[in-house]
């Protein structure tokens, strides 16, 4: 990979546990773990897992919504890394978000409704204090003209609850892309829409990427759209990355226990297809003071003595840019 747009080095975020209003808790949910990956200019990575591992808070701390804990978030700033976690001031954030703009996951609750579509779009214009009214409306038409709202003219002035979801979702795009942003973090954008036009804003949020020459972060639970959106797929277990690979040969070639229990649960449109079901134990672990040992010990198929009496494994490459955490990532599951 060429120099990468964003680096993430040995992020964590710990949420404590309030268990009196007079004394500071000792416990606290690991949401996020030590993670590390990066993205080049112009790239998608996906982010998968189930449920509760912490690709969401990972999401929130690279704009900014949460503040880390510990580790680095380094954006590419005109060849020069700056570090996002520790910009602060009013204006040093503004810059930021000129750069970095995130689409949310529920485009019924991201719309304020007592807003038109012109008023949200237009905001973060306002907010950078970009072109005078006139450009902004100039830039606003263009938008919602790139995101397939047309006329313009016809849903400039509409209010959100005069929209379907899928237009909702559009002008949400349309906001976060309104300020030429660089990166982007899309939170599951199309896991609420029906299944008919989730393919349309897929395929819009691809063309996008290339026209304006904009990176992804895209977060998904659903391997069938991290295929078809991710140039790299970086599995997330119990807030620590667990493997990283570009998307075909990670669902080609798995090499972790997880990553290959979650493809085995991917359904398959054949009735004749038979597979092995994946032999994993349990359900997930709390996040709450984990113990420093793999965090899929406990409903691991493979797991031995070296896995119980040492630290969590470390992303290592096992292939051409294929990284995997796992002690014995070359042995085979049992079917």
């Amino acid at each position: 990979m060429s120099q990468a747009l964003v680096k993430v080095e040995g992020l964590r975020k710990l949420f404590p546990i309030s268990k009196s209003a007079f004394r500071a808790s000792g416990d606290f949910v690991h949401a996020v773990d030590g993670v590390s990956f990066e993205i080049g200019p112009g790239e998608s990575l996906g982010l998968v897992g189930e449920s509760g591992c912490g690709k969401s808070t990972v999401g929130r701390l690279m704009v900014k919504l949460l503040d880390a804990t510990s580790g680095r978030i380094l954006l590419d700033q005109d060849g020069d890394l700056i570090d996002i976690a520790a910009i602060s001031g009013a204006d040093s954030i503004r810059s930021f978000r000129h750069r970095v703009q995130m689409i949310f996951q529920d485009p019924f609750e991201s719309l304020n409704p007592r807003r038109t579509v012109y008023d949200t779009v237009a905001e973060p214009l306002t907010v950078q204090g970009i072109g005078s009214i006139t450009n902004r409306e100039e830039r606003v038409a263009e938008l919602l003209d790139l995101v397939g709202l047309t006329p313009a003219s016809t849903f400039l002035f509409r209010f959100p609850h005069e929209l379907s979801g899928g237009q909702r979702q559009r002008v949400a795009i349309a906001r976060a892309l309104v300020v030429d942003p660089s990166f982007v973090v899309a939170d599951e954008p199309t896991s609420m829409l029906d299944v008919s036009i989730r393919i349309s804003i897929m395929d819009l949020m691809l063309n996008l990427a290339e026209d304006l020459n904009v990176s992804y972060l895209y977060i998904t639970h659903d391997l069938a759209v991290a295929r078809y959106m991710c140039d790299r797929i970086a599995v997330m277990y119990l807030g620590k990355i667990v493997e990283v690979a570009k998307t075909e040969e990670l669902l080609t070639n798995p090499r972790h226990p997880y990553t290959k229990a979650l493809l085995a649960s991917v359904p398959v449109p054949d009735p004749t297809h038979t597979r092995p079901t994946a032999r994993i134990r349990g359900g997930i672990s709390k996040a709450i003071n984990p113990l420093p040992v793999c965090r899929f010990i406990e409903r691991c198929p493979i797991a031995t003595d070296r896995c119980r009496t040492s630290d969590h494994p470390p992303l290592e490459e096992m292939g051409r840019d294929h990284l995997v955490a796992c002690y014995l990532a070359d042995k085979e599951v049992p079917a």
